[in-house]
């Protein structure tokens, strides 16, 4: 049952694979949370889908195993969750002994949304006439798939709904860079996440596994200009929480003086 960071031979590690259902649900998640939380999770992801374990306890990863056809007019989806949860590992801050920073790792919500973000894919992956795939609304797929695995293995209703919302929220950000962004609609982005913002900054930088250079770095300048938006935006509203009661015209009425540059003045000063 030490799934991690253990091996054992693959073959006889199958043969009893199917064994691991007579464990509760509870003990199953408990491991499967060591592992997540250990500081390279991959191997020991990789043991379990290897060994058929994970068929039993998590199908929704080795279902990211999609057939590629000879044209590779898509991803390896497996390999590429695998290596969204390392990118998102590089970006929490702090340790637990030394929490520093929004998202001190390791953190649990961030990384199995890193995993299973796209776990949507399977059900919805659509080949379209002129040999390009489709995965149409895999995120909204995905979150339910998720909701349902993570409380068929008891994880807590807040870790459920955090690890669903990030799932779904995942591809919000694309089309950033091509079509301006109203200031409502930042605003709503940042109400969306609510205080998963953070960790969803994290899972769409993390998500960017392109080896395109010249399209990374066009997705993260891009980000790196929707965060920038973010903050200013925030600067201003808490300047405008803390503006006085007064407006100009009890001003002038308080001041006895009429329109002008003072009461303007005396606004500001306020």
């Amino acid at each position: 049952l030490h799934w991690y960071p253990h091996s054992f031979p693959t073959r006889r590690s199958s043969d009893l694979a199917g064994r691991i259902e007579i464990v509760s649900a509870e003990r199953v998640r408990d491991e499967l949370t060591k592992l997540m939380l250990a500081p390279d999770p991959r191997p020991g992801l990789e043991i379990l889908v290897d060994s058929g374990l994970a068929a039993h306890v998590l199908p929704e990863l080795p279902a990211l195993q999609l057939e590629i056809d000879e044209h590779h007019r898509h991803k390896d989806v497996y390999q590429h969750s695998l290596t969204v949860l390392a990118q998102a590992i590089e970006l929490e801050t702090g340790t637990v002994a030394q929490p520093t920073g929004p998202v001190p790792g390791p953190d649990l919500v961030l990384r199995l949304a890193a995993l299973l973000h796209d776990c949507g894919k399977p059900a919805t992956r659509r080949f379209e006439a002129g040999g390009g795939v489709s995965f149409h609304h895999h995120e909204v797929v995905g979150a339910k798939l998720v909701a349902k695995r993570l409380k068929a293995l008891r994880f807590d209703k807040e870790t459920v709904q955090a690890v669903a919302r990030l799932t779904e929220l995942h591809l919000r950000f694309h089309g950033y860079g091509e079509v301006a962004w109203s200031d409502s609609a930042v605003r709503r982005y940042v109400t969306d996440a609510g205080p998963l913002l953070e960790r969803l900054h994290r899972l769409t930088r993390s998500d960017c596994t392109t080896r395109n250079r010249r399209k990374a770095d066009r997705l993260s300048f891009a980000y790196d200009d929707l965060e920038a938006r973010i903050a200013e935006l925030r600067e201003h509203e808490e300047l405008a929480s803390i503006r006085p009661d007064l407006d100009g015209t009890q001003i002038m009425e308080i001041l006895g003086i009429g329109p002008g540059r003072e009461v303007g003045e005396a606004y500001r000063m306020l």
